[in-house]
Formats: C-alpha cells, sequence, structure tokens
C-alpha cells in the first residue's frame, strides 16, 4: 500500500477565498478586478479559437508574453519566467532554491500559501512579525532562510514598504528574496528598479488582480537571465497554454485601457475607506486594490457572517497575531451596497 509523505499528511492545505456561483452574490473576497478586462484581449483570444492554434502546443517559454512585458516594463524579457498564475511561480522558486529541512521566511500576517509551499517541500518555515506600523523587522531575523518571501503591497493589511527600504533588507540577506508583487499596480511604486542593483532578488507578479483576468491563470517572474535559466528547468515544459498567453500578451500591451481602469479602483478605495470610518471601522491605508479593517466595538466574525447572510462576500481573516476584515474594491455600486448594509449590521 502506497504511503503519503507525513509533511503532507500533516499538514491543512491553503484553502482559497469562497468562489460561489451566483450573479446575485456581491463578491469582495479574493481581490479581483470589479471590471472586465482589455477588449482587445477578447479580441485576441477569438483569433486563437480559430485555425490549428489550439492543436499545437504553446510556446514553452512564453516568448511573445516575456517580449511584450519586457518592452512595457523595462526589462530583459530573458529574465521572465512564466507560470499558471503566481502561485505557479512561487512553486517553482521554492523547488528549485529551498532544500528539503531548508528554511522559508515570510512576515506575519501576509499571504498564507507561504506556509503550504515550506510543508510542501519538507522544509522549515519561520513566521517574522511585521514591525510598527507595518514596517520591516531587523534583517537578521531572517539569516538563516533560503528563500524570504515578501509581498509588497502587503495582504491583508494592503500596506507598502518604500523601495529605499527592501533595497538595504535585500543587501543584508544570505538568501533569495522574492518581492511578491501582486498588487504593485495599484500602489505608488513597485520594485522593478532594483533590478539592476539587487543581485539576489526576484519580482513576482499576476495577471488576476490589475488585468481583471483571474481566469485566465497566469503569473510571471523577473529576474537575471542566468536565474531564469535555471528556473526554467524546474518548470513544467508547458505551464502556460494557449489561451492564457494569448490573452496574458493582449492584456499587457493595452496599459492605456488599464491605467484608466486604475484610476478608478483608487477612487473607489478612497470612498471605501472613508464610508468604513464613517461607520466606526479601523482602517489601515491601503495601497492595494482592497482595504483591511476592524470595527472599534463590534468583533469581525459576526460583521462578516451578516454580510454573507446578506449575499456580500468578504475575507474574514484570523492570524495568531491579528484578525479582522479584508474588502476587496469593487465597482462604486457594489461599494454602496456594502456600506448600505453595513450601516444596518453596526
Amino acid at each position: 500500500m502506497s504511503r503519503i509523505r507525513p509533511n503532507i499528511e500533516a499538514m491543512a492545505g491553503y484553502v482559497p477565498g469562497e468562489q460561489i456561483n451566483d450573479p446575485s452574490v456581491v463578491k469582495l473576497n479574493t481581490n479581483e478586478n470589479p471590471y472586465p478586462p482589455s477588449p482587445r484581449v477578447f479580441e485576441a483570444i477569438r483569433a486563437a479559437l480559430t485555425g490549428d492554434r489550439l492543436r499545437k502546443y504553446p510556446e514553452p517559454l512564453g516568448d511573445t508574453f516575456r517580449k511584450a512585458a519586457g518592452e512595457v516594463l523595462g526589462i530583459d524579457p530573458d529574465g521572465i519566467l512564466i507560470g499558471n498564475g503566481s502561485d505557479d511561480v512561487l512553486t517553482i522558486l521554492t523547488r528549485t532554491f529551498v532544500p528539503e529541512a531548508g528554511t522559508i521566511a515570510a512576515l506575519t500576517p501576509s499571504y498564507l500559501l507561504y506556509r503550504s509551499l515550506a510543508q510542501i517541500q519538507g522544509a522549515k518555515f519561520a513566521e517574522i512579525p511585521w514591525g510598527e506600523d507595518w514596517q520591516l523587522p531587523e534583517a537578521k531575523a531572517f539569516a538563516k532562510a533560503d528563500i524570504v518571501f515578501l509581498p509588497n503591497p502587503n495582504s491583508p493589511s494592503g500596506t507598502s514598504v518604500r523601495i529605499e527600504k527592501l533595497s538595504a533588507f535585500a543587501a543584508k540577506l544570505p538568501g533569495l528574496f522574492v518581492l511578491d508583487e501582486a498588487y504593485a499596480e495599484f500602489a505608488e511604486a513597485d520594485g522593478v528598479p532594483l533590478l539592476k542593483s539587487v543581485p539576489n532578488l526576484v519580482i513576482t507578479r499576476t495577471m488576476s488582480k490589475y488585468y481583471a483576468l483571474a481566469g485566465i491563470r497566469f503569473g510571471f517572474a523577473m529576474t537575471t537571465p542566468e536565474r531564469a535559466r535555471d528556473l526554467n528547468k524546474v518548470k513544467d515544459s508547458y505551464n502556460c497554454d494557449a489561451l492564457s498567453l494569448t490573452a496574458a500578451t493582449a492584456a499587457i500591451r493595452d496599459q492605456p485601457y488599464y491605467a484608466e481602469l486604475r484610476s478608478k479602483i483608487v477612487a473607489s478605495r478612497g470612498r471605501l475607506k472613508i464610508g468604513l470610518s464613517e461607520l466606526g471601522f479601523r482602517v489601515i491605508p491601503s495601497q492595494a486594490n482592497f482595504v483591511w479593517c476592524r470595527h472599534a466595538e463590534k468583533p469581525s466574525k459576526p460583521i462578516y457572517d451578516a454580510l454573507k447572510a446578506r449575499k456580500i462576500l468578504i475575507r474574514y481573516m484570523n492570524y495568531p497575531t491579528d484578525e479582522g476584515l479584508r474588502i476587496t474594491v469593487g465597482t462604486g455600486e457594489e461599494i454602496g451596497k456594502l456600506l448600505s448594509e453595513l450601516r444596518r449590521i453596526v
């Protein structure tokens, strides 16, 4: 009888945000973009469905996407690794750089998947608490880590560490520094300029949030061409299908469309923060497409439950060091309905 590996048997596994297939539900729990992707995406997918595109294997390294992304981001396309969502990229990084019984370190609270990646790899997981006001602790706390994962902006808080602090932090790390920038396009700055000066840096991105392609599953990493070549040895031969590559390429080429969406989301984020504050919530200033909050007087879980009963989904998150509500920035109509129901609840 085959036996499951003890570390897999012992782990709980990562639990994604709830997905409910009901169009009447206001879905503000998984940080999806509330607006549709660029019309160019639909045009490109329709074109890909004609002829023999689907009969043939896709580009194994995603060269067309890498060229487009390199032009948009001003980086060497040979330093780009493609993935089936950024979670796939994080898995490839873990498999490449973390030996069994090695160490992954991450700040807490942050993305819960990092722990699962360590458990799957049979590695130790070191959780380091954020400093005061969501600032970085001393780098010496990460001295034994093979990889340090740092989401910036952070989830669930939406806070962001300044780029110059990240550079100084990375210089003190002995292992790989992975800057997880799933929400960077909504922030005031990103870490791409650091690629030229920080040798142990890898930046990961997703097309799920800013580019409104969560249903497509596409992510990528940016690093040196030499490191990308090693990472390509570990990834599946064809880890991204023809449609996801087509959609991602069309999306990243249409920067004016997404800049307009960004303006709407940032404006709605401000409206959401003000509305929650007026209802007695303590809201942390966010650089992402969501906010993290707690009510000053009422516990978070009953608020989450009451909203769910009203067909409004948000995310209740309970960490050992913190708990609260993470609310995705939706459309103006969705935010209005959320605030109206919260007014009745609190």
